[in-house]
């Protein structure tokens, strides 16, 4: 397979309503979408899911932007490529920059796909032809706003209610959330918004039932995480602090967490989350899939991914009338009782909506294979 375009866009898109956590509240999503063109004409898309600013992790979409257009581009119009698989060792050499990455990889995987006359899920090893799906709610401005958003989701059929938490709004509006809704599947978000010091805090929590806490410390951290964990019945679920198997494998031997949320951006693509969800699968860990608030061609992605077996919880892959008015692909991704039905076309299984991209996108940089395999930017 030889790569001879590379066609990156630069997109805005107002989101339906503002999303709060405990890092920031935000409404319109800056982000790229990356286009790759074989020697057939086949194309393959992929998506950044880096924020405008750091506050998630230390990418940004300007410093993905940079990262591919001046190293990735090189590296895969340089090559040819019979698998996927073999992007990440090509990159192997750059360090982190995870996000970057993966948009890159991810429209190899796609294109790799439509060649072999395959979808993304097939490609991967996946077998399911539905997923359960979840939902993320962002920080709301009191209990009662919440329950009610909360209760519009639940009648909708959602699998899994997924709450962001920070210090002031936590146990008192989780007691009130659990109260309206025993019975529901809940879990709370901190985002790292909590230090080892709140334990006493957070084992309030432990009465509430919850499928896990995600991510209450550090980014950075799985020491502590193993601490907190030893001290509370709740299972932590790690977030941000996996970027790797390495980091799997440790946060798992140290005791850390019992539950991992696999973003395919944060781990830096398909082929690295695919060996996390193996390694998973065999420490008896279970894992679920993590959203980053994409546009359709991340979701399908997502979507492709949870279709593998030791995906056992509801993942964050809402449908795209969630966030969006009009999303880039057709037919949208459409939830129906808290399922997503895996699409059965080649690739990520969705159509683009030309329309709708050419609408959304602010720029649009094109990059050629030359005879000498060369880059060139336009």
């Amino acid at each position: 397979m030889k790569i001879t375009e590379i066609r990156i866009r630069k997109m805005k898109m107002m989101m339906k309503k503002p999303f709060t956590t405990s890092f920031g509240t935000f409404q319109e999503k800056d982000f790229l979408l990356l286009e790759a063109k074989d020697e057939l004409g086949n194309s393959g898309w992929g998506e950044s899911v880096a924020f405008h600013s750091p506050w998630y992790s230390e990418e940004t979409l300007e410093t993905n932007l940079h990262i591919i257009k001046d190293f990735l581009v090189p590296i895969v119009l340089g090559n040819e490529i019979s698998h996927p698989n073999q992007v990440s060792e090509l990159f192997g050499h750059l360090r982190k920059n995870n996000m970057a990455k993966s948009t890159v990889e991810g429209a190899i995987w796609d294109l790799y796909a439509k060649r072999n006359k395959m979808t993304l899920a097939e490609a991967l090893g996946g077998a399911r032809k539905r997923i359960e799906v979840g939902i993320s709610i962002g920080i709301h401005e009191n209990a009662d706003e919440l329950i009610e958003t909360v209760a519009g989701f639940v009648e909708e059929g959602y699998k899994r209610i997924k709450v962001k938490i920070k210090p002031g709004y936590d146990v008192d509006v989780m007691q009130k959330l659990r109260a309206a809704f025993p019975d529901v599947p809940m879990m709370a978000d901190a985002n790292s918004a909590y230090r080892l010091k709140d334990t006493e805090l957070l084992q309030k929590l432990d009465g509430l039932n919850l499928t896990m806490i995600e991510q209450p410390l550090a980014s950075d951290d799985i020491i502590d995480h193993a601490t907190l964990q030893a001290n509370l019945q709740t299972p932590i679920c790690l977030d941000e602090s996996i970027h790797s198997l390495e980091d799997t494998r440790k946060a798992v031997e140290l005791g850390s967490t019992k539950i991992i949320n696999i973003k395919i951006g944060r781990v830096g693509g398909l082929t690295e989350a695919k060996k996390i969800h193996d390694y998973c699968a065999e420490k008896g860990i279970p894992v679920w899939c993590g959203g980053m608030l994409e546009s359709g061609i991340g979701r399908a992605h997502n979507i492709a991914l949870t279709t593998l077996p030791n995906f056992t919880l509801p993942g964050d892959t809402a449908g795209s009338s969630r966030y969006w008015e009009e999303d880039v692909i057709s037919p949208e991704v459409v939830v129906e009782d808290g399922y997503i039905t895996v699409p059965d076309a080649y690739g990520i299984g969705y159509a683009i909506n030309k329309q709708a991209m050419d609408r959304f996108t602010v720029e649009e940089l094109v990059f050629q294979a030359q005879p000498s395999t060369a880059a060139t930017g336009q």
